[in-house]
């Protein structure tokens, strides 16, 4: 069994000088942090990273255990349930967390639960049915996929887009939350005059690799930026919902005056600008505002000021590490997991003075309230100008019925 990638492989020799939690007695209870590799999703990676840094490795006394997900893990699917299930193995594990909650998580959890029911199971950026994927999790949190579906396309407007485009590929529009939120982004952009465009590219777990996937978009961004923007060049707003797709996006975003990115899929400052503007962010890991003031620097630099945004803290680091800290309340009885509350004060362990809004998902079929999937959504910060605000948006209620 493939647990490990060379790259969790490396995370693991690096924690050994984080893990251990010196001069303290064994934790009483673990953590297991199912996340994907660097490759597909560094951020959620990272938020492991500072889980097992405050709380320490399961090898040497402390409370967390990380097992990460193949690259490939659509081909792989049994090895990444099967890594999952391995973890109610630890007669102390308590708290499972799963970021992102890749296809299979369900199942794994469905498993997991039938062998250990004690083991609170939570997870963020779940990528099946909520219906499915919440019979077996305690809870599992999202960025707000309707709220964002408005949002997105009203900043666009606001840093002047005329068109927004929409890149993506079949796999992940099957999804229920990224099928959703691109119907109310058609919607939203009819509504704010904006033209919307779905162009599809290769899915980075497809033959072509992530390698693949990005010369694709490398080549074809820069012709769009082109094509939408028409002889008068207007300003062409680009959103993509594959964390591998945004470094190609944002260099040539970067490069074409006309070009506007008002945010990743994702929600992070790291989610392709490091690589896009190569920057070695490495003295500044973990110091978001730091981070921020660096990338607002490069873009503002290269002549790009307004034209990009993000949120201030990354979404995915955010879920992984919160997700982590509100299980460990939850089983010190520190807190519940049915007091919004609670896992708000989680969530703002970990982004200080950042705003949030959220609400708990709404099946279509039958108009309830599903309490164990929080939607949650931060402001968003334009590099060269400034906050957007959206978490006081008054979003018309009818974007809340769209259906993919």
């Amino acid at each position: 069994m493939r647990v490990l990638s060379k790259h969790a492989a490396a995370l693991s020799a690096a924690l050994l000088t984080l893990a251990g939690m010196p001069g303290s007695a064994a934790a009483k209870f673990h953590i297991g942090l199912g996340v994907e590799t660097v490759v597909q999703s560094e951020d959620q990676y990272r938020g492991a990273e500072q889980l097992i840094k405050e709380y320490g490795d399961v090898a040497h006394g402390g409370m967390c255990k990380l097992v990460a997900s193949p690259d490939d893990f659509m081909s792989q699917q049994e090895t990444y349930i099967s890594n999952l299930v391995s973890l109610a193995e630890d007669p102390l594990m308590k708290v499972i967390v799963t970021n992102n909650m890749l296809p299979g998580t369900a199942e794994a959890y469905k498993r997991i639960r039938a062998k250990r029911p004690d083991i609170l199971l939570l997870g963020g950026f779940p990528l099946e049915d909520p219906l499915v994927i919440t019979q077996s999790a305690d809870l599992a949190v999202d960025l707000d996929f309707v709220s964002r579906g408005y949002t997105i396309p009203w900043e666009a407007k606001q840093m002047g887009a005329k068109t927004l485009v929409h890149i993506s590929f079949p796999r992940h529009m099957s999804y229920e939350g990224f099928g959703r939120r691109r119907a109310v982004m058609e919607q939203a952009c009819k509504d704010l005059g904006l033209k919307f465009v779905f162009e599809s590219a290769p899915d980075p777990t497809s033959d072509v690799g992530v390698a693949g996937a990005q010369q694709f978009l490398l080549e074809k961004v820069p012709q769009w930026a082109a094509q939408f923007g028409g002889p008068n060049n207007d300003k062409v707003a680009f959103f993509c919902t594959n964390d591998a797709q945004n470094e190609p996006v944002i260099k040539c975003v970067v490069a074409a005056k006309n070009a506007l990115y008002p945010e990743p899929g994702s929600a992070s400052p790291l989610m392709g600008f490091p690589g896009a503007l190569s920057l070695n962010l490495a003295d500044v890991k973990g110091d978001w505002a730091a981070i921020m003031k660096r990338i607002d620097g490069a873009i503002a630099a290269k002549g790009a000021a307004g034209r990009l945004g993000t949120t201030p803290y990354s979404a995915g680091f955010v879920f992984t590490a919160a997700m982590g800290e509100l299980g460990k309340r939850v089983v010190e009885g520190k807190a519940k997991l049915s007091n919004p509350k609670d896992i708000f004060d989680a969530l703002g362990k970990y982004t200080p003075g950042a705003k949030w809004s959220g609400t708990y998902y709404t099946d279509m079929s039958t108009g309830v309230q599903n309490k164990k999937e929080l939607l949650v959504y931060m402001d968003t910060y334009v590099f060269g100008k400034g906050y957007m605000n959206t978490p006081s948006l008054k979003i018309p209620a009818k974007y809340a019925t769209i259906q993919k």
